[in-house]
């Protein structure tokens, strides 16, 4: 049983159901929080690939300077478990609002002042230093930010709709990658490459501190959904509730690791990893031509993304995220012959089937899906600690492993292709043990109706 946080605890009044108007604005709150969270965080991500070896790791070949740059990279994926359970614990127990707000303000500072950092000609490994620890801070403010902001959505979603109002959570990682890749390439553009990579690569990070303002109006306009609302008026909040969901919910948090490896892996390499391996491959011309398939992507999954969790409301998560997996599995090798020899003026092409289809399917459906993994007093923390864990070892580790596997296969991706094939496979196995709430009440309903029919031919 809960430990409640009250001895006696008062009368529960019933809390009036969400409105189609208050769901409408958590949507677009949850959309434009999280965009804004995801507009820093890619951003870093961009600059990695493109400006931080030679800003901050000057002194070393390109190669390692690369290794070293996706390095402290993936640092801010190590730090979004603790967001992730301090979150989860607080957002069991306060609400998912307030935690919204701090990730949000966490994440602006962060990246205002990455913009600041002095360059390693400046002062040695302070600079280093100075960017490793704001990263971390980065990887702890979108830690806490995807359970509560997915939360808001599907909680005050209609049961037969989550998938689709989970979306729009989901469509922020889109909508943060098109506008991170946008303002640098606007910037690259304006500014030329050569005052670029000197300090131009400082104003989208600078721009932060003006879209965390914007976001932080919107999401301020919001509550928690009633189905909170009630368990925090019965007095049937969790003490520890990361520990609960430990204990009472290990398979679950499991499966939504395993369902976070694939998917996060193929988005890395697609939108992060590529970009290097074109600059090597094939120069500035090939790096350019990364970016703008990066841009005509993004803003193609502000459609797809929600079209899949609208698909998965009406066929059941399981058989896309398999479906979505396989093709991962598959795909990543056409797609390295295609970036060594292939017109550069399909590649946008190229890259719209893997995001759009192959990522999108998996990932649109996933706030939802995951929310159903979790009862609502441990629901923050559970999924949280099951996404970031996977987060690890899939987004956050891929662009350095693909570094190092490039290097270690003299050049050529079979290594990295294998590694994402075996991510594939863990998916597909997280995906057949996970709790499928639309698959089983259809199932359900052809049981009915299938009774229906016998009885009327009686």
């Amino acid at each position: 049983m809960p430990t409640q946080t009250t001895a006696a605890a008062p009368p529960v009044r019933p809390t009036a159901p969400s409105t189609n108007a208050t769901r409408r604005r958590v949507a677009l709150a949850s959309f434009v929080g999280t965009t804004v969270e995801y507009y820093d965080f890619y951003l870093y991500a961009t600059a990695s690939a493109l400006v931080f070896a030679p800003t901050f790791f000057p002194s070393v070949t390109p190669a390692v300077g690369v290794i070293a740059s996706f390095a402290t990279y993936g640092v801010g994926f190590v730090a979004r478990p603790l967001g992730g359970i301090v979150a989860g614990h607080l957002g069991d127990r306060i609400g998912r609002k307030k935690l919204l707000v701090a990730s949000l303000v966490l994440m602006g500072i962060a990246s205002t002042l990455i913009g600041v950092i002095p360059s390693a000609a400046t002062i040695g490994l302070g600079a280093v230093v100075a960017l490793v620890v704001l990263r971390l801070l980065q990887g702890i403010a979108a830690g806490a930010e995807w359970g509560g902001s997915a939360l808001l959505s599907v909680e005050h979603a209609p049961e037969r709709h989550r998938g689709l109002f989970g979306a729009f959570t989901q469509m922020g990682s889109a909508g943060g990658m098109l506008l991170a890749t946008g303002v640098f390439t606007l910037v690259r553009t304006l500014l030329g490459n050569e005052a670029f990579l000197a300090w131009g690569w400082r104003l989208p990070f600078l721009f932060s501190a003006v879209i965390v303002a914007v976001g932080l109006v919107i999401r301020l306009g919001v509550q928690d959904a009633p189905v909170f609302q009630e368990l925090r008026a019965s007095g049937q909040v969790e003490r520890y509730p990361v520990w609960q969901a430990i204990r009472r919910h290990p398979r679950a948090i499991l499966v939504t690791a395993g369902l976070r490896l694939a998917q996060p892996a193929l988005y890395s390499i697609l939108t992060t990893y590529s970009l290097t391996y074109l600059l090597a491959k094939r120069g500035e011309e090939g790096s350019a031509a990364g970016l703008q398939a990066v841009l005509v992507v993004s803003a193609v999954s502000l459609v797809s993304t929600p079209f899949w969790g609208w698909l998965s409301d009406r066929v059941g998560r399981r058989v896309l995220a398999i479906s979505s997996a396989v093709g991962i599995g598959v795909l990543v090798w056409p797609f390295f012959a295609f970036l060594d020899a292939g017109p550069l003026v399909l590649l946008p092409l190229v890259a719209l089937v893997g995001m759009c289809v192959f990522h999108d399917s998996i990932y649109g459906p996933q706030a939802a899906w995951f929310a159903e993994q979790f009862p609502t007093g441990r629901r923050y923390s559970g999924m949280s600690l099951g996404y970031q864990i996977g987060s690890i070892f899939s987004v956050g580790l891929t662009p350095l492993l693909a570094a190092v596997f490039v290097e270690a296969g003299g050049g050529s991706p079979w290594i990295l292709c294998a590694y994402v094939g075996v991510y594939a496979v863990l998916s597909i196995v997280a995906a057949v043990a996970a709790v499928d709430p639309v698959a089983a009440a259809r199932r359900a309903e052809r049981g009915a109706q299938r009774v229906g029919v016998a009885r009327d031919s009686r």
